[in-house]
């Protein structure tokens, strides 16, 4: 693995002093972007585009030659894992995600395999070898995946839903049904981000997208209790150098004491919670990645700008803050935005880390 030119992310991540706030964003790499709607219609269609290495590469260093960015991030899909066990991913125009053959019953959740990496999702780690030889050491890559409880969502549900009905209805009824399948994706995901550290990552994340939909009890015992599983089973170090793991909980500003109490080094917070109350609560023990309202990007350049400052504010001075959304990159963001965005963070957060 080549030496890093620009390391700041990860001593952010790893609460060390920096000399700026590291910014990367999530779905930084997306449809708000020209070139990328060119490639994915060079592809044509979304899987394929995953699925084909180069092409994956090509769109994840799209935004690093647009804006300078502090990471790069894996450009895959969370449901990578249910396509590979069997469930027959398709995306439906306009509506996303979609299996074939939902989960349903014990017969259906009986017949799942873990998926082997080096098989079924060989063109995951194929494409972060890909994106470490382009990336030639300039910035940290991040690899990442789903949270059980939100593969087992879409897998249970077979796409998105507006209550995730049959989802908690296993929950409440079945819950050594729905534990089964929680425990077989904690295998597959362990699995998953072992081999992306294994092919060259820097750092990986886990999104749990829907986690904040369960009550407190049920989000510790349906949701966190695998994630904790998870950073605990992760090789934490390769080549001597420490792989941090950030966790964002959708809707999880409740659970923030919880969450930074997994073993990660990074809790993830979204738009709906003030950044410095989360610096407060966990920021002792973690870094604190977030947590700007996409729809910002929506705005002017100069809204842009003041409301990334205001971000910086509410976390204050010293380390342990990675500036990011508080979700993934609008379709609509205009690209001026997103570089303002970056500019602004680049250019006010440096008197934040004076020393003294």
């Amino acid at each position: 693995m080549p030496k890093l030119q620009n390391d700041t992310l990860i001593r952010a991540l790893l609460r060390q002093p920096t000399p700026y706030t590291p910014v990367w964003l999530m779905r930084q790499a997306g449809r708000y972007l020209p070139e990328y709607n060119e490639t994915r219609k060079r592809a044509g269609d979304f899987l394929t585009l995953c699925k084909t290495p180069s092409l994956a590469a090509e769109v994840t260093l799209q935004p690093l030659a647009r804006f300078p960015l502090d990471a790069a991030i894996l450009f895959s899909d969370i449901l990578t894992i249910p396509d590979a066990m069997g469930l027959g991913l398709y995306f439906a125009e306009g509506e996303g995600p979609r299996f074939e053959r939902p989960l349903r019953d014990e017969t259906s959740i009986a017949g799942l395999q873990v998926p082997d990496p080096m098989r079924q999702l060989r063109y995951v780690t194929d494409a972060v070898r890909e994106i470490q030889l382009a990336l030639a050491g300039r910035v940290p890559l991040i690899g990442f995946a789903g949270s059980p409880y939100t593969l087992a969502c879409y897998m249970i549900e077979g796409g998105a839903s507006d209550d995730w009905r049959t989802t908690k209805t296993m929950l409440y009824r079945r819950p050594d049904l729905l534990h089964r399948l929680l425990a077989l994706n904690t295998r597959s995901v362990v699995d998953l981000l072992t081999a992306q550290i294994e092919a060259g990552v820097h750092a990986v994340m886990i999104f749990d997208t829907w986690g904040g939909s369960l009550s407190a009890r049920s989000y510790r015992e349906f949701s966190l209790a695998y994630i904790t599983e998870i950073v605990s089973s992760l090789p934490h170090e390769k080549d001597g150098q420490r792989i941090p793991i950030i966790v964002f909980t959708k809707g999880g500003g409740q659970q923030l004491e919880a969450i930074a109490q997994s073993g990660c080094d990074c809790v993830g917070v979204d738009w709906s919670m003030d950044l410095g109350e989360a610096r407060r609560r966990v920021g002792a023990h973690v870094a604190v990645q977030g947590n700007l309202d996409p729809l910002v990007l929506l705005s002017s350049p100069e809204v842009v700008r003041k409301e990334a400052i205001r971000t910086l504010e509410a976390f204050g001075a010293g380390p342990g803050h990675v500036f990011n959304l508080g979700h993934g990159v609008p379709q609509f963001a205009m690209p001026e935005n997103v570089a303002a965005l970056v500019d602004a963070v680049h250019q006010a957060s440096p008197k934040f880390h004076q020393p003294g």
